[in-house]
């Protein structure tokens, strides 16, 4: 890899193909950027009593929902999941799943927005387990960094 100096003129996405992450991501110094407050899930079932893991869903249930919801949020200001270029990702420990972080979960519903055919973008991305959310109902809570084209 050739050394960079200065802003490129086009975001620019870098590391190891194999990697559904970039390792860096170099924006344009004349690019606008949106960041999103920590987006949290929609309920999947409201018949689901409170407190029951089927009213959120699992870590994956609940990480699609998060994603959906940052794109609406993103497609309300003329930006899509292509535009994004950092995720940051607070994790919880299910309690139906022994206590331990599902981050397969997480990274199963990230490859469904993320790396594909209809979005191959690869944001940089940093997923950190911890102690809990505001709502004791919630697996997941993300953070959202996006640059317009």
């Amino acid at each position: 890899m050739v050394a960079q100096t200065g802003a490129p003129s086009t975001v620019t996405f870098s590391g190891a193909a194999s990697s559904p992450i970039s390792a860096l991501v170099a924006v344009p110094a004349n690019k606008a950027y949106l960041w999103t407050s920590g987006t949290v899930p929609s309920v999947a079932d409201a018949s689901a009593p409170a407190g029951s893991p089927q009213r959120y869903g699992d870590t994956k249930t609940q990480g699609i929902s998060v994603l959906r919801n940052i794109e609406n949020l993103l497609k309300e200001r003329g930006l899509t999941m292509k535009d994004v270029v950092y995720l940051r990702v607070y994790v919880v420990a299910d309690k139906t799943k022994g206590n331990t972080f599902d981050y397969q979960g997480w990274f199963d519903a990230y490859a469904q927005f993320f790396g594909t055919p209809a979005n191959p973008t690869k944001p940089s991305r940093s997923t950190v387990g911890v102690a809990s959310l505001v709502n004791a109902d919630w697996l997941i809570e993300i953070e959202a960094v996006a640059v317009y084209p």
